[in-house]
């Protein structure tokens, strides 16, 4: 197999100097570059391995090894300048070697580089498979498949007594349109550690799984991440220990709901502390109405859109009726129904309901405040209910 070996140099004189004491395979590729020529051939390099003079090249030297991203890059230094060396390995480098490095312990670091840049390359076409199924993204490494994900860590994490925190994240209505594409999973990315894992769930929605801490400390994480975020973004947490998959993500999402609704409730309490007995059935008509036509008419509608052609053997559809608006899932052998009603003016009922025959039904009710039922929250709900209903369609249950 092929190598490339890129000998990085100002002084001609290296090159030939360092030249004669690789152990080089007739198959191996040797490229000379000047500090100036690297960044122009960086994306030809990818699998390359970087010898660097850094003699009157400091500087240079640290900012190459910004750019190479963790490439193996072996420094070449004319001194033992602790203060360098420790800078240079900060930066990532592979190795530091100077004239006193025996030739034989330079060519088992190149060799160790080469078996180090072997694994980046079948890493990267592992990552490259993953893009190609549609499981991470290909800008960065976003968990597609939250589903699988979640299943199989939390195995682990039952097995290993790993003490973790799934933490559900988004932003309000608001914010969500102030957002850079790909801002809040990029701030986030960079700061968490390697074994933490980042999952897409929406749009601007992710779930964080978090190792070895408890909810105190997922909090103090998320309060230091969330700051670099120029928008307000809310989370909910819930200690994976003893529980499934949905049980989790339920959790999560309530947790991550209520904090949503936090502040609007609160205020929505004083206001009608003062304007108790003022609200009459005529205004909370007013305001469901208002609710359906702004909220719920046009989640339904982006729901049914979205997913239309993604469920298999299975109908989708959305019905508004006098008092009620429902979106309704048919297989062969089910019917699902997620029902939005307000019989009384207190409260908006939502009454999800699973049916495989007359007699095997299965119903639950969440009731909320017209204030309450916001675009995001719905969605979730509405994700939630297709999402279960078709994984019992695909195990045959349905």
């Amino acid at each position: 197999m092929q190598s490339q070996i890129v000998l990085v140099s100002d002084d001609s004189d290296f090159f030939e100097y360092i030249f004669s004491k690789l152990l080089l395979r007739k198959s191996d590729e040797i490229i000379r570059l000047s500090f100036d020529n690297v960044p122009e051939k960086l994306d030809l390099l990818s699998q390359a391995i970087f010898v660097i003079n850094s003699e009157n090249c400091e500087e240079c030297t640290i900012s190459l090894l910004e750019i190479l991203d963790y490439r193996p890059a072996i420094i070449f230094a004319y001194n033992n300048d602790e203060k360098f060396r420790i800078k240079v390995y900060k930066k990532g480098a592979f190795a530091f070697v100077t004239p006193i490095t025996s030739d034989e312990e330079l060519q088992a670091i190149l060799l160790s580089a080469l078996g180090f840049s072997s694994l980046l390359e079948k890493k990267l076409q592992y990552r490259e498979m993953l893009v190609n199924k549609n499981l991470i993204k290909s800008t960065n490494e976003v968990i597609l498949d939250y589903n699988s994900i979640l299943d199989q860590e939390l195995v682990r994490i039952q097995e290993s007594s790993v003490p973790s925190v799934l933490v559900a994240i988004s932003p309000d209505e608001k914010s969500k349109f102030k957002l850079q594409p790909n801002q809040i999973e990029t701030v986030i990315l960079t700061n968490i550690r390697k074994n933490d894992i980042l999952m897409s769930y929406a749009a601007n929605k992710y779930f964080l799984l978090l190792y070895d801490t408890d909810v105190d400390n997922a909090k103090k994480i998320w309060a230091k991440i969330s700051s670099l975020i120029p928008e307000r973004i809310y989370a909910g947490f819930a200690k994976t220990f003893s529980k499934n998959r949905q049980q989790l993500v339920n959790e999560a999402l309530n947790k991550l709901h209520e904090a949503i609704n936090y502040e609007k409730v609160y205020s929505n309490m004083l206001s009608n502390s003062a304007d108790s007995g003022k609200k009459n059935f005529k205004q909370f008509r007013q305001d469901l109405n208002k609710k359906i036509e702004q909220v719920v008419v046009p989640v339904f509608y982006h729901i049914k859109q979205k997913y239309s052609e993604k469920l298999f053997g299975i109908v989708i559809e959305q019905k508004n009726e006098e008092g009620c608006s429902y979106l309704e899932l048919k297989s062969r052998f089910a019917i699902a129904r997620f029902k939005i009603s307000a019989p009384g003016f207190a409260n908006i009922n939502i009454d999800i309901t699973f049916s495989s025959s007359p007699n095997n039904i299965d119903a639950k009710r969440i009731s909320l405040t017209p204030e309450e039922l916001e675009a995001g929250l719905l969605e979730d709900l509405l994700e939630q209910f297709i999402l279960e209903f078709k994984k019992e369609a695909e195990n045959g249950t349905t």
